[in-house]
Order: C-alpha cells, then sequence, then structure tokens
C-alpha cells in the first residue's frame, strides 16, 4: 500500500529547473529523509508532492486521490506540513497555536470538540509541552517554539506529516527527541517525510533516504544501502567514512571535503 506517491515531477521557474522528473512512494510506518545541498530544489519538490505549486509535469496523489483535485481542506485532512519559516501573528498560547492543527476539521480554540481536545493533548505530551498550555508563544525559546509548531502539525493526526528542516533551530537533545517522535509517529501507520542536513540522525533514525542533486533524485533506499562514502562525495561534496555496527547500524565520520573541491578553491 502506497499512502503518498509522486511520479515525474517537474518544475522551473524563469526557464531555470528547479525539479527535474522526480518521483517518490511514501509507505505506511516509514520515516523518510530527503537530504541533499542547499539548492538542490528539496522544499520545492515538497510543495510539488502537497499541491502547493502546480507541475509542469507529472502529477501526485495521496491515498489514490490526485493532489490537484483535493480542497484545501482535504488536503489538510491527509498531509500535515511544518515548513521551514514559521511566523506567529500574534501573541497566542501555546494551546490555541496547537490547536490550529484541527481547523481542517472546523475546529477553532473556542469551540474544541472531545476529539479535538484529545488530539492535541496527544500533541502536547509527545512534544514534552505538558505544563505550556497558558504560555504566551512569544515567551518562548527558539527551540521551543519549534517544538510547539511540531505538536500543531502532529494534532492533526493525518496519514502523512510532511517537515521542511524541522530540527534545525534544535539542540542535539531536542534534535534527538523530534527525530524519536517521528519515528514513533510511524507506528501507527503514518508516513513521515522530513527534510535534514544531518546525516548522521538521517542514519540513526530514518528508514528510507531520498538523496536529491539538482533538482533530481539520484537515489533512493535504505541508510545502509545508499550512504557510502562515493554517494556522499558525489551529491555533498564531502570525504567521509562508513562503517556498520555488528547490529547492521550505520555510523558516519565525515573527514572534511572532497579533495578535489579543495583543489577548486586553493
Amino acid at each position: 500500500m502506497t499512502l503518498l506517491e509522486a511520479h515525474d515531477l517537474s518544475y522551473s521557474a524563469e526557464a531555470s529547473p528547479l525539479v527535474q522528473s522526480a518521483n517518490l512512494s511514501l509507505t505506511p510506518g516509514t520515516l523518510t529523509a530527503l537530504i541533499g545541498p542547499n539548492g538542490a530544489g528539496k522544499t520545492t519538490f515538497l510543495r510539488l508532492i502537497m499541491g502547493l505549486l502546480k507541475a509542469d509535469r507529472g502529477h501526485a496523489a495521496i491515498e489514490g486521490s490526485d493532489i490537484a483535485s483535493l480542497s484545501p481542506i482535504e488536503r489538510a485532512r491527509k498531509i500535515a506540513y511544518l515548513p521551514q519559516t514559521r511566523p506567529l501573528a500574534w501573541p497566542q498560547p501555546v494551546r490555541d497555536l496547537v490547536a490550529l492543527g484541527r481547523f481542517a476539521y472546523g475546529a477553532a480554540p473556542d469551540r474544541l470538540s472531545d476529539t479535538d481536545k484529545q488530539a492535541i493533548a496527544r500533541a502536547l505530551t509527545a512534544c514534552n509541552l505538558d505544563g505550556f498550555e497558558n504560555r504566551p508563544a512569544d515567551t518562548l525559546s527558539g527551540g521551543e517554539l519549534s517544538r510547539v509548531h511540531l505538536a500543531r502539525a502532529l494534532a492533526a493526526e493525518t496519514p502523512v506529516l510532511v517537515a521542511d528542516e524541522p530540527v534545525a533551530a534544535l539542540d542535539p537533545r531536542h534534535q534527538h527527541e523530534v527525530l524519536s517522535l517521528f519515528k514513533r509517529a510511524t507506528t501507527d501507520g503514518r508516513a513521515v517525510l522530513c527534510v535534514i542536513h544531518d546525516l548522521a540522525l538521517a542514519a540513526r533514525y530514518c528508514d528510507r533516504i531520498v538523496w536529491m542533486k539538482e533538482g533530481q533524485i539520484v537515489a533512493e533506499g535504505s541508510p545502509a544501502d545508499t550512504l557510502t562514502p562515493e554517494r556522499l562525495s558525489d551529491v555533498f561534496g564531502i570525504e567521509a567514512r562508513v562503517d556498520r555496527t555488528a547490529q547492521g547500524a550505520v555510523k558516519l565520520h565525515i573527514e572534511g571535503p572532497a579533495g578535489d573541491m579543495v583543489k577548486r578553491h586553493i
């Protein structure tokens, strides 16, 4: 069974190709990392698969329905999106901000059903935000606010969760907590797709890695199958050593820029 499928997606802006013939398949119970250097087209690709951008070619579908055929409310009930930029319009209490995740179900902070309240409570607990419910959002640290936005996305309880650099503002402990949370979210059959730059985190927590370079998906598979020194050199221009533990886990040791790249900058 496939929850979300993208086929041959392509998109250009001002005659410059940003995404080219990209394919993706997300199955229930999987945590997938989308990785690649800055400017690889990752955010554009996310927006295409969610129907936030109209593709020049190709299509995306979720649970068998063409994304382009769904209304914004229908899409919001199927895909929760955590973007890179998450501005606050006013100093809302944390509970009200998390409650926005239930908007697609007709909920508002002052008229929450029991189902909405339970979903919000689960999301707050999952993100370690119990006790923060009445705190104004503008009094939170950057890391705390990141967890609030994550709770908002989780409160939607959609079959697919897409997150664009969800751990960028977090300290190491909370980075691991967020990836652990994503991993737990897949145990009830959800599919989670996240853009992440920390390759060690991707190797440790993700079931699959999708590699993107210059607008194209150049590889896809498990960390054990796709994390190789050759691919790291090709996609990121870095030299790295990849080891395997006795249990089969991947251990990544980044040593620096690849030799040919160093030469080009001397």
